[in-house]
């Protein structure tokens, strides 16, 4: 069960690599600005945040892969093979599987693209002006 709840706040915290910091540093970059047209200040307040706190996630990160590692023994997850994939003479066990950490980049870069893809469809609204 720690294995798992170790898991999810990988998942969060990468999740957070898409959305919550750039919207983030982009909100502080804006209440930095006193115009809609800014000099170059508040862009680079953006890129160097964004930057900085990506180093500080990704060491998260990999903290919590070695504490992963501490509660299971293993930072591999097993292969999910369903049993009508498999041939009748498939008995060698499948050595290639991924990385915890790799499970979780992928599923957080997924979980972006669809909230990306539900946010633009159905809550951004239409740009063009209602006349």
């Amino acid at each position: 069960m720690a294995a798992g709840f170790v898991f999810i706040a990988m998942l969060l915290a990468a999740f957070s690599l898409w959305t919550a910091i750039p919207l983030s540093w982009v909100y502080i970059a804006s209440k930095l600005s006193q115009t809609q047209f800014p000099a170059g200040g508040p862009y680079a307040v953006v890129v160097v945040g964004i930057l900085l706190t990506f180093v500080v996630v990704a060491w998260l990160i990999g903290r919590l892969n070695n504490l992963y590692i501490r509660i299971t023994g293993t930072n591999r997850l097993e292969p999910i093979r369903p049993n009508w994939l498999k041939s009748m003479r498939d008995t060698a066990p499948v050595h290639s599987s991924v990385t915890v950490v790799e499970a979780v980049l992928m599923a957080s870069v997924m979980l972006a693209a669809l909230a990306l893809t539900v946010w633009f469809f159905l809550l951004a609204g239409s740009p063009i002006p209602n006349q």
